[in-house]
Formats: structure tokens, sequence, C-alpha cells
């Protein structure tokens, strides 16, 4: 490898064939579909990979993904290409669904157990996590996250957000949960212990066999199977719902749909389904 340091003049180029490769392996690796159109995607996520590695093409950065020794990178490109914006209480419509109707069918359950199966950050099952505290008092709940990138669930471990993050927390639930940082971290906010101790993060690739998890009351599957080609995306949702209970809840985002797809889920409400056998 030339340690010399490179003068980028402008971001490199990515070529067509180039983009064909990236979306080969990365559809191979994740089950993710990179559609036409991502190319500029792909360079904002990778450009800096590529100046980090002193390498003038993308030709050259793809020749170390899945070389041994290079492990550690294309875990890095992975992460960086399915890294996927999320937030507190997206899609409050879903959490409004558990206290009102979910929740109140388990109350003499012995344990509600929630899966967030892609989730990223950490920010949707914290939100699992402070909406189920609210309305059971006791320890009988569990929030499972799951997710491909490391990186992403190393900072959903942490349980430590901007600020600006806090955003769309509700204040009673802000003041209740989050503690706000002191000097170094005076701009951020830890969710409290109570919260942090009761979900559990681990790395799991969906299209890939699952870790041994349990069984779900609910599951949460949001703004992932958009990524997916329809086979894809059947194979997955048969999968994932061998861990949800019979009667248990199925939630994927509102741009999202199951139409199509045989599965034993009934649709109940928007975005929502039920496991009906």
């Amino acid at each position: 490898m030339n340690n010399k340091s490179i003068h980028y003049a402008a971001p490199v180029a990515l070529k067509k064939n180039e983009f064909e490769w990236i979306s080969r392996f990365l559809y191979e690796r994740t089950g993710i579909a990179l559609n036409d159109g991502k190319q500029a995607l792909v360079m904002g996520r990778l450009d800096k990979r590529l100046r980090k590695r002193n390498l003038l093409s993308y030709s050259e950065y793809f020749a170390l993904l899945g070389r041994p020794g290079y492990e550690d990178e294309t875990t890095v490109a992975i992460d960086l290409l399915t890294t996927n914006e999320t937030y507190f209480f997206r899609e409050p419509k879903h959490f409004d669904f558990l206290k009102n109707i979910a929740f109140p069918q388990y109350q003499r359950q012995k344990q509600i157990r929630i899966w967030s199966a892609a989730s990223s950050s950490g920010e949707e099952a914290y939100t699992i996590a402070m909406t189920l505290a609210e309305y059971f008092q006791g320890d009988d709940w569990e929030v499972i996250g799951t997710d491909i990138s490391t990186r992403m669930l190393e900072k959903a471990q942490r349980g430590l957000y901007p600020m600006l993050a806090a955003d769309k927390i509700p204040k009673t639930l802000l003041k209740k949960y989050c503690l706000k940082g002191r000097d170094e971290f005076e701009d951020f906010f830890l969710l409290d212990s109570s919260i942090r101790q009761r979900v559990r993060f681990s790395i799991a690739n969906l299209i890939e066999p699952l870790p041994e998890l349990g069984m779900f009351d609910v599951i949460f599957l949001r703004n992932v199977m958009i990524y997916f080609d329809k086979d894809t995306k059947k194979r997955l949702v048969e999968k994932i719902t061998t861990k949800l209970r019979t009667g248990g809840y199925f939630i994927v985002s509102h741009s999202e749909s199951l139409n199509g797809l045989d599965s034993p889920l009934k649709l109940i409400a928007p975005s929502i389904y039920q496991k009906t056998f």
C-alpha cells in the first residue's frame, strides 16, 4: 500500500462498472438493493475511506473488500452503506397503538418482549423502552435491538445523544428518563440507567441465520424493507415472523407494505399487522 499522501483536487468519480460491483457486493452481503440513482450516496459515504487509504479509484478500494486482512475495512464499508436515518418517537402513531391497543392485552402476561429488528443507533429501541416503562411499572418487559452495523450498535449501547435529538421526546419523558450532560457533555443527554439496563443490543444480519433471540410480542421492522427486492422481502418476513408469537404485532413504516407476500400476518391498521396463526 502506498503510504505517500495523495492530494485530491475533487471527489473521486464513481464509474458505472464500479457502482454495479458495489451494488452486487452489498446485495450479497445484506440483501439491500442499491437502485440506479444511488451513485451519489455511495460516493458521499465512501469518499473519506478512499482518502484515508490514499487510493485514486473506487476499483482500488473495492479490491480490498472481502480480502483477508481487510475485514475491518469491509465492516466499515457495510456500516457506512447501510446506516439509515432514525430519531426518537418517529411515526408516533405506532407508539399510541402500543399504549392503547397492544399493552392492555398484555397486562396479565408474565413478560413483554419487543424486538427493534433494525435498531440503528438505538433511538427506536429506547423510544419503545420509554413507552413500556410508562405503562408497565414492574420488571415485566424487555427490549432487544439488533443491527448489522457494529458502529451504530456501539452508539446505541452508550445511550448518549446530542440535545438536538431530544426534539421529538415528550417533555415529561425527557425530564423523567433523560439526564442532561455536564462539562464536555453539556450539549448531550444520557438515557437513564433504568431504561438502558432494560434494552439489550446485539449484531444481526437479517438475511443470514439469526442469533438466538427468543420469542416476541411485538416486532418493529421499519424503514428497512424499502431497500429490499420482493424475493428478499418475502424471505425476510418469513424468517422474522417465526420469532413472533401468535397474536403478536408486526410493525413496518407507513411507507412500506406487505402486499403480495404470503405470510401469517393480517393488516389491522395502517402499517400494523397481526400474526394470526
